[in-house]
C-alpha cells in the first residue's frame, strides 16, 4: 500500500491529522481552528521569541525522527521564554516540507510538539501556525509567554559580586553531536540512521540531549522570583553564552574551572543566570558555577585565566554547514 504524503493530501486533510494529534491540548481562549488564536495576557505583557529548524544546518532526517524534531522545536523555544522569567503560555508553528514528506510524520512532528509542552510547561499548548510547501522541511515556532506580574530579567543585569549559577546539564548535547557525525556516517560523510544497539547508556544520554532536549523550563519564573538579576538560555556553548551576558551587563564573568564539554559545547539549553551574594538558598536546581567581577581586559576568565572563546554551537559553520 502507497505510504499518504503531502503532495498526495490536500492542506485541509493535513490541517485535520495535525489538530488531531494535539486535540484537547488548547489553554487559549480561541485556540487552533480559526484564522487566529486568541492568547490571555494576564499582567498585559507578552514575552515572545522564535526559532527555525531547517533540515541540512539543524537537523538531519537520518537521525532525527518527526517527533524528535518536533519535540526539539518546542523545547528550544520554551526554553528562551523562561530565560526571561516568564512562563510559556502559547505556540505557533509553521511546518514547510516537501510534497514527498509522509503525513505520519507530520502527525510526529505534532506529537513531539505536544509532549514537550506536557513534560516542560504544562500551561502552554500549540495554538496555531501555518502549513506550506517547500523543497527543504523546515520547521519554525514562535513561543508566547507571560510574565505574571515579575519584571522580565535581562541578560543585562549581572552585578559585581553576583554569583554566576546554572540549572541544567552541560556539554551532553554537544557530545551527541560529536557521536553522530563520528559514528554516524558513510565513507562519503552522509548521515545513515542511527543503531541505538551500538550505543552505551552513556552515549545513549548524550544522544537524546541532543535531539530532544529537556531544558529546565519551569524554573525559570522560580529563579525571576528569587532575584535572579541576569539569566540567559545556554543554546551555543557556557562560555559563548557567558560572553554574551558579560557584555551586555558590563562585567566579567569569573567561572570555575569546568569540563572542556562543560564549557563549549551547544544547545543545552540550561538557563544561566547571576544572584546576589546573600540569597539563601538559590532556587532549587541552581548550581553556583562562578563570581561577577568588575570588567576586566575579558569578559569571561574560567579558572582565573581567559578562555580563547572557540567552541560553541554556529549553525553557520557546524553540521558541516550543510544545506538540505
Amino acid at each position: 500500500m502507497q505510504e499518504e504524503t503531502v503532495g498526495s493530501s490536500s492542506e485541509g486533510a493535513v490541517l485535520a491529522r495535525i489538530l488531531r494529534s494535539l486535540a484537547g491540548t488548547s489553554t487559549a481562549e480561541v485556540g487552533p481552528g480559526d484564522d487566529a488564536a486568541v492568547i490571555a495576557a494576564p499582567d498585559g505583557r507578552i514575552v515572545a521569541t522564535t526559532d527555525t529548524l531547517v533540515h541540512g544546518p539543524d537537523f538531519r532526517l537520518a537521525w532525527s525522527s518527526g517527533y524528535d524534531l518536533g519535540f526539539k522545536a518546542a523545547a528550544v523555544n520554551l526554553a528562551d521564554v523562561a530565560a526571561m522569567g516568564a512562563r510559556p503560555t502559547a505556540l505557533l508553528v509553521a511546518l514547510a516540507m516537501p510534497d514527498s514528506t509522509p503525513i505520519a510524520f507530520v502527525e510526529a512532528i505534532a506529537s513531539g510538539l505536544r509532549t514537550a509542552c506536557e513534560r516542560l510547561a504544562p500551561d502552554c499548548a500549540v495554538e496555531g501556525g501555518d502549513l506550506t510547501a517547500s523543497d527543504t522541511l523546515t520547521i519554525a515556532v514562535t513561543a508566547l509567554g507571560s510574565l505574571d506580574g515579575r519584571d522580565p530579567v535581562l541578560r543585562s543585569g549581572a552585578r559585581v559580586g553576583d554569583v554566576v549559577c546554572v540549572c541544567g546539564e552541560l556539554g551532553a548535547a554537544g557530545r551527541g553531536l560529536a557521536l553522530l557525525f563520528d559514528r554516524f556516517r558513510d565513507v562519503d560523510g552522509a548521515p545513515v540512521p542511527v543503531d541505538a544497539a551500538d550505543l552505551s547508556d552513556a552515549e545513549q544520554h548524550d544522544l537524546a540531549a541532543q535531539l530532544r532536549p529537556s531544558p529546565p523550563v519551569r524554573t525559570g519564573g522560580e529563579a525571576a522570583s528569587a532575584g535572579a538579576t541576569a539569566m540567559m538560555d545556554v543554546s551555543d556553548g557556557l562560555v559563548l553564552d557567558a560572553t554574551r551576558m558579560a557584555l551586555a551587563s558590563g562585567v566579567t564573568l569569573a567561572l570555575d574551572p569546568l569540563d572542556a564539554d562543560a564549557l563549549t559545547g551547544g544547545e543545552d539549553h540550561a538557563l544561566l543566570a547571576t544572584f546576589p551574594p546573600d540569597l539563601r538558598p538559590l532556587p532549587e536546581g541552581f548550581r553556583r558555577i562562578g563570581l561577577v567581577i568588575e570588567r576586566g581586559e575579558h569578559p569571561v576568565l574560567v579558572g582565573g585565566r581567559a578562555h580563547d572563546g572557540r567552541g560553541g554551537w554556529d549553525p553557520y559553520q557546524d553540521w558541516d554547514a550543510g544545506r538540505g
